[in-house]
């Protein structure tokens, strides 16, 4: 029988380093050591997960995190070299692989936490710049345009209130909006959004072009409240909020 070549002893390592429950080491390779590597490999990558997703291991429990662990180790082929992405992709499979999730009773909420966990990480590690200083009494005459670091998200459970005491099994019937942004300070911040001043940043993204007062007249057509000076008024005083916080600039 010929000698397996270097490129396969490696595959048939890396298999049995993500999955050692069905994979044999390379023939010949000292099982110890083997069993050394595929502890090492796991333990790195738990750590490295862990950090970013703190309330879900408390849920999950040590038994249930491993396990998801090892199925992410096992069913997922990364696109990055770079740890500090690693989580970004956690999060992906968890959204877009549900069959591969079939090995234990997952939390409803699970993909939707982790995502919200991971939001933190993302922005903290962000290269985007903040919006330059702008006058804010151009808010009404130009288009806006919503910073970089601040994201507007969109969670059908209330993500933020999820915890090892607090555990859901029925979504509320309307959504959980929310605005994070990473501040001066590069603390990541976190706030609930009225449905309306949800929808108004969502329209600054779909409407670029729009100035300020085109926004709230169309924001104000959309909420049933065309003509109301009270509403445009209301509109005008979020945007400056908006802006004052950072959230907001004046597109250039």
């Amino acid at each position: 029988m010929d000698k397996p070549t270097l490129h396969q002893q490696q595959d048939t390592l890396t298999r049995y380093l993500r999955d050692p429950d069905h994979c044999a080491p390379p023939a010949g390779m000292d099982v110890a050591r083997a069993q050394v590597y595929r502890d090492l490999v796991f333990s790195n990558l738990s750590s490295l997960l862990s950090g970013t997703f703190p309330v879900l291991v408390k849920i999950l429990g040590d038994d249930q995190w491993r396990l998801l662990v090892r199925i992410f180790l096992r069913d997922h082929h990364a696109h990055t070299p770079k740890f500090g992405e690693i989580a970004q992709e956690f999060v992906e499979f968890l959204a877009s692989e549900p069959q591969a999730l079939n090995d234990g009773p997952w939390p409803p909420f699970m993909v939707e936490l982790a995502h919200y966990e991971w939001v933190e990480m993302a922005l903290q590690q962000s290269d985007a710049e903040p919006l330059s200083a702008s006058d804010a009494g151009l808010l009404l005459e130009r288009p806006s345009q919503v910073s970089p670091l601040a994201w507007p998200l969109a969670y059908g459970w209330p993500v933020q209130k999820v915890g090892p005491d607090y555990q859901p099994q029925v979504p509320p019937t309307q959504p959980t909006l929310l605005l994070v942004r990473r501040a001066e300070d590069w603390s990541v911040r976190f706030s609930e959004l009225s449905p309306l001043a949800w929808r108004l940043l969502q329209r600054i993204g779909e409407f670029p072009r729009l100035n300020g007062r085109a926004q709230l007249e169309g924001l104000a057509m959309e909420a049933g409240m065309v003509g109301s000076p009270e509403f445009i008024d209301s509109g005008l005083a979020l945007l400056r909020k908006m802006h004052e916080e950072g959230v907001i600039g004046i597109a250039a």
